[in-house]
């Protein structure tokens, strides 16, 4: 039997490490978790948080890339997509403080690790 406060940090600071910044330092706490932890449903946190974290930066890229293009028409699409990450982050939170016994898993985002 696992620690279930230990898991809701754990889990808790994996996915809410895109709040400190959308840098690689953000990514290295999920990381440093995953080789800290046993307890495979932090893992599976630790994983999806770090999934995570390239979709950000990939759809963050196009968007770049797409505003760039358009000489600065589309910057409300990095308004959306800053409030879209934000709260997919907010109801992972939610979700691994309120329900302990599984993984939250992020919608729609492709999944590398």
């Amino acid at each position: 039997m696992y620690d279930t406060d230990k898991r809701k940090l754990l889990s808790a600071l994996c996915h809410g490490a895109i709040f400190f910044s959308t840098t690689l330092v953000s990514i290295g706490l999920p990381i440093f978790i995953i080789f800290l932890t046993e307890d495979p449903i932090v893992r599976e946190n630790a994983k999806e948080a770090i999934n995570f974290h390239f979709n950000v930066w990939f759809y963050g890229a196009i968007i770049g890339v797409l505003i760039w293009l358009s000489f600065g028409l589309l910057i409300p699409l990095a308004g959306i997509w800053f409030l879209i990450h934000w709260g997919l982050t907010i109801w992972a939170l939610y979700h691994v403080l309120s329900d302990t016994e599984k993984p939250f898993r992020y919608p729609f985002i492709f999944r590398l690790i």
